[in-house]
């Protein structure tokens, strides 16, 4: 049976972040990630998850100017010193929240600059964070995302990113397998999971078209989730979509697995 992780960066949205917690819980989430906690201190955030029951899934590491339309920091050449500092204080945070995942995302790409010189980045900060999460007991995750929502975005296909996986060589990078980027991108859902299962350590579900709630699009998310049961995974599946009225009403697709 799967277990939900509500991911506060997209749903309930008519709150504000604080509350989100209480909401996702009252809602029978048992779980919750989002991009990141460092506007708020993480005794703030350990306390919310520690009163509502909650366990911390993921989150990503500092990913530089959000607001600015960064995401991510990592293949950049002129921000290397930066990301290995954001290492330091994404497992501090880890640490305090109790979370056994972080996701690296890679960043969009610069112009001007090859596409050799960015993955020669990328690769020298993947091998400098994962034996540093490894020792903190956390798992080191990287996902692809579909070029449509991100424009530029360095890594956009399984296949780069196994790429990837294979220039680290370590045994603490995992992907994250987001289902809805996996759609838009190349398809192919379930064949492409099960070959890569093994280096699989977080998934995440929204529809297509219009990342919405599972149910509200082409995929097949009965036939997706009874899949992932199937091939054992246990992790959590984060639901990251944009709901199409309120988080709390649009939840109808998850009352089988309750």
């Amino acid at each position: 049976m799967p277990r939900f992780s509500a991911n506060l960066s997209f749903l309930y949205q008519e709150v504000p972040f604080l509350d989100r917690f209480a909401a996702a819980a009252a809602d029978g989430f048992v779980a919750v990630e989002y991009v990141g906690p460092y506007d708020h201190a993480p005794e703030v955030i350990a306390e919310l998850l520690r009163r509502h029951n909650l366990v911390q899934a993921l989150f990503n590491l500092p990913a530089g100017d959000w607001a600015g339309g960064e995401r991510g920091i990592a293949c950049l050449p002129d921000r290397v010193a930066e990301f290995e500092a954001s290492v330091t204080t994404a497992i501090r945070y880890a640490q305090a929240l109790g979370c056994t995942r972080l996701n690296c995302l890679a960043g969009i790409a610069p112009t001007g600059v090859a596409r050799e010189g960015l993955q020669s980045v990328l690769v020298a900060n993947l091998r400098h964070a994962a034996p540093r999460l490894a020792e903190a007991g956390i798992r080191l995750v990287m996902e692809p995302i579909n070029q449509r929502d991100m424009p530029g975005f360095f890594v956009s296909h399984t296949d780069h990113a196994e790429e990837i996986l294979a220039a680290v060589g370590s045994d603490n990078l995992f992907l994250q397998y987001d289902i809805y980027h996996t759609q838009v991108t190349q398809g192919d859902l379930l064949a492409t999971y099960e070959r890569l299962r093994g280096r699989i350590a977080h998934i995440q579900i929204a529809d297509n078209p219009g990342r919405h709630e599972p149910g509200t699009g082409e995929i097949s998310y009965v036939n997706v989730l009874a899949a992932l049961d199937r091939l054992g995974y246990d992790g959590f599946v984060g639901c990251e979509y944009k709901p199409k009225t309120t988080t709390s009403a649009g939840l109808g697709w998850m009352a089988p697995y309750r």
